[in-house]
């Protein structure tokens, strides 16, 4: 029996985080012949990644401009997949979630009649400005895929209502839980100067992170009001707060927040580091989708600063809390989280809808059983 030939494709430390536990399982397979291609939509981020995991792309788009767009993008991912399609000819081509190499990867695979699979499938908001532009980036993603991999049962449903045959829908788990367990170490040592120092037995420390397009200006800013108030009102408390390079987030989180004594301000850290950091931090503030997954794997409530998620089954489990951007909302759910402990256990140990660690064996089980078929 020839083997099955896949491709799987990313281009950002998110996906790559997701992707890497799926490509070593499908390495393991006997009857699949798995080959990486990176986009690099973000270089430096993926790359760290790609070391930790142990992998080493086959093909690399090196596609990362100074002040790229994402027509740029889209196109260069596009021109690049077009000429190694015709060369590998893949049987079936994975991409992950909701990124412009996601989407720009199914377009180029839909062009030359390749299989897509759309791992981490049928999240939405139902507001295809709400985040931009990955709500559309996962619809257009799904309208193309053949497999689709939903994480849980509510993305499922979305395909459903959608029109996607449930004989093409496959239930999952997210594979970021079965990340970290390369990950997660409860002897871990912190290689951050900074993070060294902090007592995380005696303090509690709040890890955030703000960088979506839609918190830029006045919801970033009432983030940085909310952080101060915090750490003013509440001497046991410190932030570690993991702030992303593009210079409008950058430079507004520096001018409002540098300088106070209890608030760390870092340049975002490799996986490993970061997760381990969440591990030991008491909750988390972030306006990340993958961080509203992971925390709670940990234990970990999670203070969500948007107005509304793609992940509605945390929201539901009780794991995770849509606070917003609103500057009293925030310090309000904090301080609740921090002065009451039956509030606090209530989220730490709600059950996490994420999946037991076991994605990517379902992932692989089923690429393999539907090319029986």
């Amino acid at each position: 029996m020839n083997k099955i030939k896949v491709i799987t494709i990313f281009g950002t430390r998110p996906e790559a985080i997701k992707m890497a536990p799926l490509v070593k399982e499908l390495q393991n397979r006997e009857n699949i012949q798995v080959k990486v291609c990176v986009t690099a939509q973000h270089r430096e981020m993926l790359d760290q990644v790609l070391t930790l995991f142990q992998i080493v792309p086959e093909f690399d788009l090196d596609i990362m401009k100074k002040k790229q767009s994402l027509t740029g993008i889209t196109t260069r991912i596009i021109r690049g997949l077009d000429e190694l399609f015709e060369v590998e000819k893949p049987d079936l081509i994975l991409v992950h979630g909701d990124t412009t190499t996601t989407f720009a990867g199914a377009l180029a695979a839909f062009y030359k009649q390749i299989k897509v699979g759309h791992v981490e499938a049928g999240l939405r908001t139902f507001d295809k400005y709400f985040p931009f532009p990955e709500e559309m980036n996962r619809k257009l993603t799904g309208a193309i895929a053949d497999l689709h991999f939903a994480p849980t049962m509510s993305s499922k449903n979305n395909l459903l209502r959608e029109g996607v045959c449930e004989s093409d829908i496959y239930l999952t788990g997210n594979t970021v839980i079965d990340a970290m367990k390369y990950t997660v170490e409860e002897d871990y040592k912190f290689k951050n100067k900074i993070l060294k120092k902090i007592n995380f037995n005696d303090k509690k420390v709040i890890m955030v992170t703000a960088h979506r397009r839609e918190n830029w200006g006045e919801g970033i800013l009432n983030i940085c009001k909310a952080l101060k108030h915090i750490v003013l009102e509440n001497e046991t408390v410190e932030i570690v707060y993991l702030v992303h390079l593009n210079p409008v987030v950058k430079d507004m989180v520096h001018n409002e927040l540098e300088g106070l004594k209890q608030v760390h301000l870092l340049p975002p850290l490799d996986t490993k580091e970061t997760h381990n950091l969440m591990n030991r931090s008491f909750l988390v503030m972030t306006d990340s989708g993958g961080l509203q997954e992971e925390a709670p794997h940990l234990g970990k409530p999670v203070l969500v600063l948007r107005d509304s998620t793609e992940r509605p089954e945390a929201v539901e489990a009780g794991t995770v809390k849509l606070v917003g951007t609103d500057m009293d909302k925030i310090i309000e759910c904090t301080n609740l989280l921090i002065n009451n402990s039956e509030e606090y256990i209530k989220m730490s140990k709600a059950i996490n809808p994420y999946g037991d660690g076991t994605a990517s064996v379902k992932i692989a089980d089923a690429i393999q059983e539907y090319f029986k078929k």
